[in-house]
């Protein structure tokens, strides 16, 4: 897994969003299990404790499951990570919206720029 990090947010933050994309975008297959915490915080280049923080906050999010013996393991809940991939989508598509907004475009002009930008990349495939 490529990691970014930079200095917008506190990092376990930002680890804790970059495997909750990989996870809701089907890099870590449900039920799957995950490398020990060691091993993505060396891969991160983070501190093991950094990296258990982000894993924590994935657990509170119901997106991992931990087993005491057998390590971490992304849920298998498909309902879960569906409404979680659901709320992703949305606050993706707010932000995009609220900067065509700033930029003086009207609802209209979004629509059509959008289904013109979808229909040239159906075209490309």
């Amino acid at each position: 897994m490529k990691w970014k990090i930079n200095d917008s947010s506190p990092i376990w933050m930002q680890l804790a969003e970059q495997l909750q994309t990989e996870i809701i975008s089907g890099g870590f297959p449900p039920g799957s299990r995950l490398p020990s915490v060691r091993e993505f915080a060396a891969e991160a280049g983070v501190n093991p404790n950094t990296m258990q923080r982000a894993l924590s906050e994935l657990e509170s999010r119901g997106l991992i499951v931990t087993n005491r013996t057998a390590g971490r393991n992304v849920t298998g809940d498909m309902e879960a990570i569906q409404k979680l991939r659901g709320e992703k989508v949305r606050q993706e598509v707010l932000g995009f919206l609220k900067k065509m907004e700033d930029l003086g475009f009207s609802s209209g002009e979004i629509r059509s720029v959008l289904e013109d930008t979808m229909k040239e990349k159906k075209e490309e495939v």
